[in-house]
């Protein structure tokens, strides 16, 4: 314009440049979409590798702890009471935990995590995180943070390997919280357990930490798998005594025997080397610590 003005080109050359213009638009739109610099050429960016979550540690520090602590005595415990008037057998087991622990569990709802907490005791609970699915939970930021700071998740890979299992699970364990994990990786849709996926067995060998069994009846009637609504049935929660690894064992070898075991008490078995003998349950109740012991980080 400001040489067409000076004089040096004329009308006609102003609008070759104007139509040449016109033409690097039209071309520019035949090739690229309006709403995202990406040509029509390329293939869509594929979602099937999701950024990695956050562990979100926020939630196991103050005032976090505290504000949890308010929710789930206040809220979550007196409602789970309510409408299943939960039966806890075994409680004992987790008591007062000698060391950090894997709590093993089978999985028939979303109200099995509440329900489980609560068969633990205040100072177990206090030091418990719930492996929580990444590609479920976490997909979505502001779930997450409302899952972490009301059951103190943390995100759990149902589809990585062993190392993607013991990324935050093993600095869990070493930090000295206890994981509550459910080995089937999804819930049951019929009450029935699952074949246990081999990622406890891993964690569990790796870490040297005890696996403790779990087995709760009735969650699936209480809002099984596609129920928005939880809805009143009777619920009952069984505890074995912890396993641990033997000498030469494989993880999956342990992986199956943890299975056998939550089998065993969701059949209502009495065999002492699942639930213990009554002196075993006895001395699973003697104080191990200090009440001043810090919680861990």
């Amino acid at each position: 314009m400001a040489s067409w003005y000076l004089g040096k080109y004329g009308v006609s050359q102003l609008i070759g440049a104007a139509s040449s213009l016109a033409d690097d638009v039209r071309m520019m739109r035949r090739g690229f979409r309006w709403d995202r610099p990406r040509p029509r050429s390329w293939p869509e960016p594929s979602p099937a590798v999701p950024d990695r979550p956050s562990n979100l540690g926020w939630a196991r520090m103050e005032p976090v702890r505290s504000i949890r602590f308010l929710i789930q005595r206040g809220l979550m415990m007196p409602f789970t009471e309510a409408m299943t008037g939960v039966q806890v057998e075994g409680s004992e087991w987790v008591e007062d935990l000698e060391r950090p622990a894997i709590l093993a569990a089978n999985h028939n709802s979303h109200a099995d995590t509440p329900l489980l907490l609560h068969a633990l005791s205040q100072r177990t609970r206090e030091k418990t995180v719930v492996a929580a699915a990444a590609d479920y939970w976490y997909r979505r930021p502001v779930l997450a943070r409302v899952v972490s700071l009301w059951l103190n998740t943390f995100p759990f890979s149902r589809t990585g390997g062993p190392q993607a299992v013991l990324s935050s699970s093993h600095q869990l364990l070493k930090s000295g919280w206890n994981l509550l994990l459910y080995p089937e990786g999804t819930r049951s849709t019929d009450g029935r357990i699952g074949e246990f996926k081999p990622g406890v067995g891993f964690l569990a060998t790796e870490t040297r930490a005890p696996v403790i069994p779990m087995h709760v009846r009735g969650t699936h009637r209480v809002m099984p798998k596609g129920q928005r609504y939880p809805l009143p049935a009777p619920v009952k929660i069984r505890i074995g005594r912890p396993l641990e690894p033997r000498r030469g064992e494989t993880s999956r070898a342990f992986t199956t025997r943890v299975e056998n075991a939550v089998r065993g008490l969701g059949e209502g078995s009495e065999d002492p080397g699942l639930t213990g003998s009554w002196i075993d349950r006895w001395r699973a109740t003697t104080p191990r610590r200090s009440s001043s012991e810090p919680w861990p980080s």
